[in-house]
């Protein structure tokens, strides 16, 4: 029975997106609309935050219920840490995550309508290619000086555009070649223009805002000085924030502590500013099954479930202090992908050993990988069952999934047949050697501290072998394991994931473009201009220019579902299984709102602490 209804909640949370995310945009009346009935089967309805203006300024204000204020909250990242809390440059998970909760953006998006919602922003209005942001007036920095238009300008133009740090969000905006412009109007209203409609515009507003008064000296330096600005290394008081809560300490592979922000804009429905906690905390554990002991040892408030781990907490919730919650299926992906890098090094070395070039540049190789995968396996021993098989390159519950792309069973018969119509054969003794009489040998990496990728990466390893390959798995630490990825491109297959969006797939633009910074199966290195694409390679591109510029969702759908044709057919990302996202939660904390675009904690300012201790 457990199951069971675990199956209803995905073919709701499906409908549910049906119903809710098709609306336009762009249509700000959706925004508040919280009727679905699918929507009340799921997920308690959130109420969206309201603007009033007390003295000037102009709040937002908390329309969920007053709670205490004071306490802290305990989260947990696994691995070693973040790389940079500067959000400009981080170009992993755990950066982004632990910088992005200082800095807020002009929207947001609504964790149920998917909507875009005001923060720093108090209103938008879009005009043809013009889209006007009503900055609210009234705002300070954690320091105390004004948040106004020229932070914005300065944020988009001299950041952004510019290229300083992470490239993705600047990447995401190229249309045509050319980038939107940003002007200002006066201090608290700025234009931006786009040279075309540009459907996914709007969504990347949601990007940080920069204090111009902080960040202007470090970008006057240049891009190697901004490269290591507000590193892990800067002192927390040198951080002027616009966030619910400002950087207090960092302590290396142990911990991050934060501070509530003084001057956030949120207030409560009796006016006072929020957030209700005192502090925020980021445990940095080595691995997951040292995260679950800590939870378990009430070290931790929040965590994420692995499948193996649910049916033992819920039975544990009943007579413990915490609740589960299941958000549904998981907007990201997880994957196998092989190296397809055919350049070489400042050096003329390869950054890939020509022969196994060779193996993986081979579409019969890669749909050989692909058949040889048995993924209900990985579903039913890794996820206990709690997920689904992946196909696509659009999550499971995106309004973009194509759903003529069907699901297959592992097929070793077909994958042996693929890899013969190559040249492979087998000696015997079983061993893989490829037409010129090379064994087929490679490395399988996977970040090392996530035991479900750990685990993963043993039954794809032994799915290989049954075709003879010789697998040599190597779990790495994950900030390695990136630098491998982006920046030497030494490595020969993968395994791994990425987040995404079910509302707007114009977001994976930098993963499936041709120059894109995490186009990681074919990576470029930034000085190559040599046009040796595959074909399919120069569709995609065309796809994301062509589905970005298409404003209606049934022309938009046309082009999504023509890149996901390509990914399914041409095996560059091998994807493996899409699990149900499940967390808990301490009883303790109050308005709580799950959610499957926000997780737990997405209104963090709005928590708080039911009977705190004075």
């Amino acid at each position: 029975m457990k199951k069971a209804g675990y199956v209803v909640l995905v073919i709701l949370t499906v409908l549910f997106l049906k119903t809710f995310l098709h609306a336009d945009i762009y249509d700000k009346s959706a925004m508040n609309n919280s009727t679905s009935s699918q929507q009340e089967l799921l997920f308690r309805e959130y109420p969206t935050q309201i603007t009033k203006t007390e003295n000037g300024v102009d709040y937002s204000q908390s329309q969920v219920e007053t709670g205490n204020f004071g306490g802290t909250i305990v989260f947990s990242t696994i691995g070693e840490g973040p790389k940079t809390f500067n959000p400009f440059n981080a170009k992993d998970n755990i950066s982004a995550t632990l910088s992005e909760v200082m800095y807020d953006g002009l929207l947001g998006t609504h964790p149920v309508t998917g909507q875009p919602v005001p923060k720093l922003a108090k209103d938008f209005t879009v005009k043809g290619n013009d889209y006007i942001i009503y900055l609210r007036k009234g705002l300070k920095w954690s320091d105390g000086k004004p948040i106004t238009a020229d932070d914005v300008v300065f944020t988009w133009k001299n950041i952004i555009f510019d290229g300083m740090g992470n490239t993705s969000t600047r990447d995401s905006m190229i249309i045509d070649g050319k980038l939107p412009t940003v002007t200002k109007i006066d201090d608290y209203t700025v234009k931006f223009t786009t040279p075309k409609p540009f459907a996914p515009f709007i969504r990347n507003l949601s990007s940080p805002i920069a204090p111009k008064h902080i960040f202007e000296p470090a970008v006057k330096k240049g891009t190697e000085y901004f490269d290591g600005f507000l590193s892990t290394n800067t002192p927390p008081n040198k951080f002027v924030t616009s966030g619910a809560f400002k950087i207090k300490e960092y302590v290396p592979a142990q911990r991050v502590v934060y501070e509530r922000n003084p001057n956030y804009y949120v207030i409560n429905k009796e006016d006072k500013k929020l957030p209700y906690l005192d502090k925020l905390v980021y445990l940095i554990v080595g691995d997951v099954n040292n995260e679950v002991l800590k939870f378990e040892g009430g070290e931790l408030d929040v965590i994420g479930l692995q499948g193996a781990n649910v049916s033992r907490f819920k039975e544990l919730e009943k007579h413990s202090n915490f609740k589960v919650y299941n958000m549904g299926p998981s907007t990201g992906t997880m994957f196998v992908t092989m190296n397809l890098n055919n350049r070489k090094n400042d050096k003329g070395e390869y950054f890939v050993n020509p022969k196994k070039q060779k193996w993986f540049r081979d579409k019969n190789f890669r749909q050989a990988v692909d058949f040889a995968i048995d993924r209900k396996n990985i579903v039913f021993n890794i996820a206990n069952g709690l997920g689904a098989p992946l196909y696509t390159a659009e999550s499971l519950n995106s309004i973009y999934l194509n759903k003529n792309l069907k699901p297959y069973e592992k097929n070793i018969k077909k994958s042996e047949a693929l890899l013969a119509q190559s040249g492979f054969y087998k000696d015997k003794k079983g061993k893989l050697f490829d037409k010129n009489g090379n064994l087929v040998e490679f490395d399988l990496y996977t970040n090392a501290g996530n035991t479900e990728r750990e685990a993963i990466g043993v039954m794809v390893k032994q799915d290989l072998e049954e075709l003879g390959m010789k697998v040599n798995f190597k779990p790495v630490e994950f900030n390695t394991l990136v630098n491998k990825l982006v920046n030497t491109y030494d490595w020969d297959m993968v395994i791994m994931g990425l987040t995404g969006s079910p509302i707007e797939p114009n977001g994976g633009k930098n993963v499936w473009m041709s120059d894109g910074t995490l186009h990681m199966f074919n990576q470029r290195p930034a000085n190559s201009n040599t046009d040796d694409k595959f074909v399919w390679e120069k569709q995609l591109d065309k796809l994301f220019i062509e589905g970005a510029l298409a404003t209606k969702f049934e022309d938009r759908k046309r082009y999504y579902d023509e890149y996901q044709r390509i990914a399914y057919e041409e095996k560059p990302f091998v994807y493996l299984y899409s699990p149900l996202v499940i967390s808990a939660i301490r009883n303790k904390f109050k308005n709580i709102y799950p959610s499957m675009l926000g997780g737990l904690t997405h209104n963090i300012e709005e928590i708080y602490i039911k009977d705190i201790k004075k």
